[in-house]
């Protein structure tokens, strides 16, 4: 099967919507029962197909998002959908207390995308962050010669990897931070992009670099070209291990593969997750070889849903939709549109646009509004992007997107712009 691209009918909300009664009524609920860590758009998704969502109220709007990346393939992609439904008339979860059929094939075919020996399967993007934080350590202490408890991890300012505990403790969000604390140690933060800073922070008890490749939640920040090379040159001559976070930035996304992959540099743990479950399972992973995934031994670290049956389905079918290339060849093609219609708003509005593929951060300026107010007025339109720091929005659509919807959804963003100045 190949990529969908029967959805071109794009909808007209007008200037300005207002929430119907079905919409006020869920979201009343939705604030009276839910943990309010969240402040999402005032929509109410009741179905989706492709890039399409539809609304208690019957509105559709493009989706411009994709969870994050979560739903690159599209929402209820037929392959990924198939899988999941023939999987739950099988088994669904034994946990790891026994074998399946289902986690060796995943397992195998992942493993072979990333040219890797070994997976380490868990469920959220966050989990994976923690589980490659633990093997690094273990493997600084067993492999390296680190002393126990002594080992340290460098990482990016402005990064992004999660909100648990320890992730938090090497956050510069002060949101995600504050009254959170005592926190981790162990970590040292150096500029996004300064290869010359890493290299000064790495000393004989560093285990690992994380770095997410792109900058997701900074606004799609791209590094130097010589930046993630010399990371890997690094971290090859100082015996330090190199970990892609590509949890957002992987998986076809950028055009490629892995976002990695734009620079030659293969790092010695990728981070997996969103995609990976293709919109339907939580299904994250830890990537690497054996001399690193090897260091764990049973008992040391688990999780009951981790590589489940359901999701290793949902995740070999995935990974089998990646092997033929094609929405990778379709990010990079869309991708390239995408930018130069962006790019096209600077001085309009728009003050930069960063990016690869079909993922852009883009800086709208702050006379324009927030970049929750820009989303909110392009929620109108029916068009739905997230906004990040302040006055930047991320589109990252999903890859199944026709270039027609691009520019509708370009042409309302101009739109948006127009009427704000």
């Amino acid at each position: 099967m190949t990529i969908l691209e029967t959805v071109t009918h794009v909808p007209d909300h007008g200037p300005g919507i207002e929430p119907g009664p079905v919409t006020a009524a869920a979201i009343a609920l939705d604030d009276r029962h839910a943990a309010h860590n969240y402040s999402p758009l005032p929509v109410v998704a009741e179905s989706a197909e492709g890039a399409w969502i539809t609304d208690v109220e019957g509105r559709r709007y493009l989706d411009c998002l994709a969870a994050y990346s979560a739903v690159n393939f599209g929402h209820r992609n037929p392959e990924v959908t198939a899988a999941a439904h023939a999987q739950l008339d099988a088994v669904t979860l034994v946990s790891r207390a026994f074998h399946s059929d289902r986690l060796g094939p995943f397992c195998a075919a992942l493993a072979r995308l990333c040219g890797k020996d070994m997976v380490l399967p868990m469920n959220s993007g966050a989990e994976a962050v923690e589980s490659a934080l633990k093997v690094a350590r273990k493997w600084g202490t067993d492999v390296k010669g680190v002393p126990a408890g002594e080992g340290n991890i460098v990482v990016a300012r402005n990064n992004f990897h999660g909100r648990t505990t320890t992730i938090i403790s090497f956050s510069d969000d002060e949101t995600a931070r504050r009254g959170f604390g005592p926190y981790t140690p162990g970590f040292r933060s150096v500029p996004f992009g300064d290869a010359d800073a890493l290299a000064a922070a790495i000393d004989d008890h560093t285990v690992a670099v994380l770095l997410e490749p792109i900058q997701g939640e900074a606004g799609i920040v791209v590094p130097p070209p010589d930046f993630l090379p010399r990371v890997r040159a690094l971290c090859t001559e100082l015996d330090v291990l190199m970990i892609a976070d590509e949890i957002q930035s992987g998986l076809a996304r950028t055009g490629r593969t892995f976002a990695c992959d734009h620079w030659d540099v293969v790092p010695d743990v990728y981070l997996l997750g969103k995609a990976l479950g293709g919109g339907v399972v939580p299904l994250s992973a830890v990537v690497a070889d054996r001399d690193v995934l090897g260091v764990l031994h049973p008992g040391e670290h688990g999780s009951t849903f981790g590589g489940n049956p359901l999701a290793a389905a949902v995740g070999t079918t995935v990974v089998a939709m990646l092997e033929r290339g094609e929405y990778q060849l379709r990010a990079g093609q869309l991708g390239d549109h995408l930018h130069a219609r962006l790019r096209e708003l600077v001085g309009h509005g728009v003050l930069e646009v960063r990016g690869l593929g079909l993922w852009a951060g883009v800086d709208v300026d702050p006379a324009i509004g927030t970049g929750k107010q820009v989303s909110t007025r392009l929620a109108a339109r029916g068009v739905l992007v997230k906004d990040t720091h302040g006055s930047t929005l991320r589109f990252a659509p999903p890859i199944v997107i026709t270039e027609e919807e691009i520019d509708w959804a370009v042409n309302g963003f101009a739109a948006v712009l127009a009427e704000s100045r």
